[in-house]
């Protein structure tokens, strides 16, 4: 419980820094639905009046992109901004002032800031969700919608958790920045469900990069279509990455040296 009140002092405190600047709240909410719908030319492009691409047609992969557009929101609004901000606090070694407060450091680092316009992303990317199965003329079951939330949690672990990982190398590394980005790139990979992709490729996104979890998993659960073992994998999958990241987060904070040392 205190936790969840220092999460909730976290979302306030974001939220009215962002009140403060309505026009910029706005705006940056507007572009950011602006680059939603940039994202879909290609996808539409690739999949729309054409034969079904390793069995996925328009309506059905656009449920992904619909999940990748969520879990984008997720990323760019609560992920970045928190850890970001954190690489260059352990460059500069300022990360003092988080390690001395009496709570767990990853929960501080991870909860910094919030970029709470995305959240429009997050509507869009159910949007699309709602438009797919309006195109499908059909709903998802009561089941389905379970088994997809419990899959979009796994993802979330996993983003967040690989997220950890490359902060993490921050400790021994003096810039990570190039890291950063191009993990942002990767995860563009994403909007695509994973078995178009081919040999090697399939192999890395969906086990060393586990795309698949991220967005392919919860959109074949709220079509019907995930296998149960595939869906317990998914998330012993995700347990595991958390486990590893917080491993090796509490390792690489031992390599801490502050600016006073």
């Amino acid at each position: 419980m205190r936790y969840l009140s220092l999460l909730g002092l976290q979302l306030r405190k974001s939220a009215t820094l962002a009140m403060q600047y309505r026009w910029d709240f706005v705006v940056s909410g507007g572009l950011g639905l602006l680059w939603t719908a940039a994202g879909l030319v290609p996808f539409y492009i690739a999949f729309h009046d054409r034969p079904p691409v390793s069995g996925w047609t328009y309506e059905s992969a656009l449920v992904v992109v619909g999940w990748f557009t969520v879990l984008k929101s997720v990323l760019d609004g609560a992920v970045n901004p928190s850890l970001l901000g954190v690489v260059e606090q352990i460059r500069q070694g300022t990360l003092d002032f988080v390690l001395l407060k009496p709570a767990d450091a990853q929960f501080l680092i991870s909860t910094t800031k919030f970029e709470v316009f995305r959240a429009l992303d997050a509507v869009a990317g159910l949007g699309l969700i709602t438009l797919a199965f309006a195109a499908m003329n059909r709903a998802p079951s009561a089941a389905g919608v379970l088994l997809s939330l419990v899959m979009l949690a796994s993802a979330i672990v996993v983003l967040y958790s690989l997220w950890i990982l490359v902060v993490a190398a921050a400790f021994w590394v003096v810039r990570v920045d190039n890291l950063a980005y191009f993990f942002d790139s990767l995860f563009d990979f994403a909007r695509w469900p994973v078995t178009v992709f081919k040999g090697v490729w399939r192999i890395i996104f969906t086990f060393v990069i586990p795309l698949g979890i991220m967005t392919t998993y919860p959109a074949e659960a709220l079509l019907g279509t995930l296998a149960p073992k595939t869906g317990l994998a998914a998330v012993g999958g995700a347990l595991f990455i958390a486990a590893a990241a917080r491993f090796v987060w509490s390792r690489a904070i031992r390599h801490y040296t502050s600016a006073s040392s």
